[in-house]
């Protein structure tokens, strides 16, 4: 067993050697301010990135509204304008019966009946034409118009104003309000006209 003596030299070197203060280290300020500044570039990294990623996010929105627009407009005149090639190929037929019909003699009996059928048949197609909005371009006596008339010939005609439609030739057809076949028409000249006019102001 240790002594009394023995306890208190260990008591005294206690006193003497006292335990040495462990020191936390502190943080250099060069070292904080570093640190600050990371972290604001950080912060700053991440809100470009999220502006870029929102301004993306709206391109690609607005380019698939796009494509959404022109789908439905695509399709809208696909259904549209689906009948036009059908369409066309029924034109000639509608001529054909037209001109039979014009070449009846109505007052003659053998052809009454033809022209009669003729007829009927012509109304048929009239309401058909109706039924898909497809409409009938026959301007004699009106103004040429290049939209949807194309002159096949030009005549002098002392009563009829320059640029009318003195015959037509060949109907035109629209399909809902688009040309899909001209009007083949034969245009007043001016001589004539303007000559008359000339000599009747002289007058």
């Amino acid at each position: 067993m240790a002594s009394n003596k023995d306890k208190e030299e260990n008591l005294l070197n206690e006193d003497e050697n006292p335990k040495e203060d462990i020191a936390e280290p502190e943080l250099d300020s060069e070292q904080e301010s570093s640190a600050d500044i990371n972290d604001q570039d950080e912060i700053e990294n991440l809100q470009k990135a999220l502006a870029e990623s929102t301004d993306q996010l709206l391109r690609a929105q607005a380019e698939l509204q796009n494509v959404r627009r022109r789908s439905e407009r695509d399709l809208e005149n696909a259904h549209k304008y689906a009948l036009e090639r059908f369409s066309n190929e029924l034109l000639p037929v509608m001529d054909n019966i037209e001109r039979a019909y014009g070449a009846i003699d109505i007052q003659n009996d053998d052809q009454k009946s033809i022209g009669e059928g003729l007829e009927l048949t012509i109304k048929n197609f009239v309401e058909v034409f109706k039924k898909f909005n497809i409409s009938c371009v026959d301007p004699k006596g009106e103004p040429f118009d290049a939209e949807l008339h194309q002159a096949v010939s030009m005549q002098s005609d002392e009563n009829t104003e320059p640029n009318t439609v003195l015959d037509v030739f060949q109907k035109g057809y629209t399909l809902n309000g688009r040309l899909i076949r001209p009007a083949m028409v034969v245009v007043s000249k001016s001589g004539f006209y303007a000559l008359r006019h000339l000599i009747l102001g002289l007058l």
